[in-house]
């Protein structure tokens, strides 16, 4: 195999896969733990989203430090980090479950960027989505049976064994990302140095056009993932029939699939296509109603929601990414996609604390209706007028200014 199948790549994938396994038991656990210390949904979801706040801070500086220093290096740092989060768990309180987030969503910011920036350097233009695809794809597996395996957990009792598996998934993250390397495509012929600050690269998140609109889409529909992460343990044991666990896995069993079956789908010509991210955003919008429909329509209407929000996520997010990879400019590349990918983490976290007060104060149902409304408004926002079809794509150099390249 070669390309994005190569081995290693492969190894880079894998160690995505043993990194988010934690994340697979967490986010059924922390919502479980904290509602049996008496802990509010909001108060839930701010300890949920305080992960991904905090990845959002850190991904323009990590996006900044992974280009001057190489990801290897960074990578190596930030997985001690991650083992320190992961040891907290299993011996504190509910404010040390915030502490471990933050801890968490450093290690994550930059070990995230990492891997796909070295991805991203050392693939051809062609394979760029299908390296991002299958990073993320690994980075679900641990979904599939990670949410069921966590409940039962749960239901059993075996926090004790809980720990064990913590600690194991720390050191066993640690010694295979020590192990890995990533080498950077050469004779790329574009210039590497930061032509502006991390702080000045945040106007540009409204003076770019393609980052503008991408990020928007990106941080609202991680608003709705947000929501289903954080809230479906609370909201499944709520219904009359269905299972949080089952949507879960479901969701991510999806995802996966997805990633395999239609990774070749994922445009990689540095172009918007409008047709698609709509779609995208309208298989977004039907799972949120479905979810919300299933408190009284029972659990047809919740499995078909898993499915929809699946395949929406395996799609949006490498699709946005390539398209960025392509039309940014090279020069500034590495910390604007950092940026973009901290609106979805913006989202994720904003799922948690924004939602939270509103199932307290209405309910889970009408808190994902909401979810579907904002999908409406965003299948609006994606489109754009087709421009003409010999149009090439456009590339944004920091030294030449806007190029046309076929």
């Amino acid at each position: 195999m070669s390309g994005a199948m190569s081995w290693p790549f492969l190894r880079l994938y894998m160690l995505a896969l043993l990194y988010f396994s934690a994340n697979a038991l967490l986010n059924v656990i922390i919502p479980l733990q904290g509602a049996a210390w008496g802990a509010s949904s909001t108060t839930i979801g701010l300890v949920m989203g305080a992960y991904m706040l905090t990845t959002m801070f850190f991904r323009p500086w990590a996006g900044q430090l992974i280009q001057k220093h190489g990801p290897v290096k960074v990578l190596r740092l930030i997985l001690l980090v991650n083992g320190a989060a992961l040891i907290l768990y299993t011996f504190t309180g509910i404010g040390g479950y915030v502490l471990a987030r933050i801890l968490q969503g450093v290690a994550t910011a930059f070990f995230s960027m990492a891997l796909q920036i070295g991805i991203i350097d050392a693939l051809p233009e062609k394979e760029r989505s299908q390296g991002i695809s299958f990073y993320s794809l690994f980075s679900y597996i641990p979904g599939i049976i990670g949410p069921v395996f966590a409940l039962s957990l749960w239901q059993a009792n075996g926090m004790d064994a809980f720990t064990v598996i913590l600690i194991s998934i720390a050191v066993c993250t640690g010694v295979f990302g020590y192990t890995v390397k990533m080498e950077k495509e050469p004779n790329t012929g574009e210039k590497s140095s930061d032509s502006f600050g991390v702080m000045a690269s945040f106007g540009q998140i409204v003076k770019n056009p393609h980052l503008f609109k991408c990020s928007v889409l990106m941080l609202s529909a991680s608003i709705i993932f947000g929501a289903v992460t954080t809230f479906m343990p609370l909201y499944g044991a709520q219904l009359n029939s269905g299972s949080a666990g089952i949507y879960l896995m479901l969701q991510a069993a999806v995802v996966v699939a997805s990633r395999v079956l239609l990774r070749k789908r994922i445009p990689s010509d540095g172009r918007w296509h409008s047709s698609f991210i709509m779609g995208t955003m309208l298989l977004i919008t039907l799972a949120s109603a479905c979810i919300s429909l299933s408190s009284a329509k029972g659990a047809i209407l919740l499995y078909a929601g898993a499915i929809l929000m699946g395949a929406a996520q395996a799609l949006l997010y490498p699709t946005l990414t390539t398209y960025l990879s392509f039309v940014l400019p090279s020069a500034n590349r590495n910390v604007l996609i950092g940026l973009f990918i901290a609106t979805a983490d913006l989202g994720v976290s904003m799922g948690g604390a924004l939602m939270g007060p509103i199932s307290d104060y209405y309910s889970y149902s009408t808190m994902y209706f909401i979810c579907a409304i904002l999908g409406i408004v965003m299948i609006v926002f994606s489109y754009e007028r087709r421009k003409s079809s010999d149009e090439s794509v456009i590339r944004v150099d920091s030294n030449d200014g806007p190029s046309t390249k076929g």
